[in-house]
């Protein structure tokens, strides 16, 4: 119970018990708002690593594009001997090389 004013005593334990309650909370209140904080890094995070994959994905597609565009652009000899190459192998770096190859052969 409060120290005696002139307040009802009533009052002064409400307000007292108000108070202890608040300061009870406040380590609760401050994990709960740190996981609501690191959940929401989390979300971000995976939005950001999908936005990752999609831009590579994308940047694939277009030097696969260009590639073909590339060896479209040659004559049908040399077109069809890159395109045998690049049918035969699942490495990215033969069609960088060819890519290089064809742009060396346009310069000519």
């Amino acid at each position: 119970m409060a120290i005696p004013t002139s307040v009802n005593s009533q009052i002064t334990d409400a307000v007292t018990q108000s108070n202890l309650q608040v300061l009870g909370m406040a380590p609760a209140m401050a994990s709960s708002f740190i996981y609501q904080s690191m959940a929401h890094s989390a979300g971000i995070m995976f939005q950001n690593s999908v936005q990752a994959q999609q831009r590579a994905s994308i940047a694939g597609q277009a030097a696969t594009n260009l590639g073909v565009m590339q060896i479209y652009s040659v004559n049908s000899m040399a077109g069809a001997t890159a395109t045998a190459k690049v049918g035969r192998s699942n490495e990215t770096s033969t069609l960088l090389t060819l890519l290089v190859a064809l742009a060396a052969l346009k310069q000519l």
